[in-house]
């Protein structure tokens, strides 16, 4: 780890993404805080622009600076989406400094925007770790745990609302069939008494001769019983002879 001077206003130490720039005494919004330095790259030497590292800060076309020594303290300044410092580059002198763009207190880790280019190369493969896109990330982890949640509830819910329908839907049928219970016995004897006397009809009515008439009681008219009757005497017919008369109360005679 890289020497500091006593009387600088940052250290370095331990963060989320390993090491990085903290300061250690308040730091006023526009104040240099620290120079980004190393070799000077030159594009058209082929062999340096064949170097590559992540520490290489872009001053032209022409001239890079390889920040990688470790002499270069600004190095351990970590990139932030919405940070409190900026680079401040000075193309003419070949430098770059470190300025803050916001009061940083002690114990607060100092960081810039790299820009969009090292971003896309870099960070968003492996996705960017400062404070604001760790919020980000928080709140969507947040959000998403409050929408399972809230489906959950929601299909427990709807659960309970079939389960209590369901429920209502049975209590509904026992009680009809209750009800039906109870009502069948009278039904039930209605309907058998019904059949019971239509059977009974239906086997006397089979059994009586379509052709067979009830026999006439005879009748007493003036004075006659079937036929003449002529003092005291009736005719009775006799097979093979004619009528012969007879006395009431006596037995009429055959003749052979």
């Amino acid at each position: 780890m890289p020497t500091i001077s006593s009387n600088k206003p940052f250290r370095v130490g331990r963060s989320r993404t390993g090491l990085g720039l903290f300061a250690t005494k308040p730091i006023k919004k526009g104040d240099k805080i620290v120079r980004y330095f190393g070799p000077l790259l030159d594009s058209k030497k082929k062999d340096e622009d064949a170097i590559e590292n992540k520490y290489l800060f872009e001053l032209t076309n022409r001239w890079t600076i390889d920040g990688s020594v470790r002499e270069n303290v600004a190095r351990y300044i970590n990139h932030a989406c919405r940070p409190n410092a900026e680079s401040d580059v000075k193309p003419r002198k070949r430098k770059v400094f470190i300025r803050a763009i916001k009061n940083i207190e002690p114990g607060e880790e100092i960081n810039y925007d790299y820009g969009t280019d090292y971003f896309k190369a870099y960070l968003k493969p492996i996705g960017c770790k400062c404070d604001a896109c760790e919020k980000k990330r928080k709140k969507k982890r947040a959000e998403a745990r409050a929408e399972r949640l809230r489906l959950k509830e929601r299909a427990e819910r709807k659960a309970q609302r079939k389960a209590e329908k369901l429920a209502r839907e049975r209590a509904e049928a026992r009680t009809k069939a209750t009800a039906k219970a109870k009502k069948t016995p009278a039904k039930t004897l209605a309907k058998t008494l019904a059949k019971t006397l239509a059977k009974t009809v239906a086997k006397t009515v089979a059994k009586t001769p379509a052709n067979k008439t009830p026999a006439k009681t005879p009748a007493k008219t003036n004075g006659k019983l079937n036929g003449e009757h002529l003092n005291g005497h009736s005719y009775v017919k006799v097979a093979g002879e004619g009528a012969v008369a007879s006395k009431p109360g006596t037995t009429p005679a055959l003749h052979a």
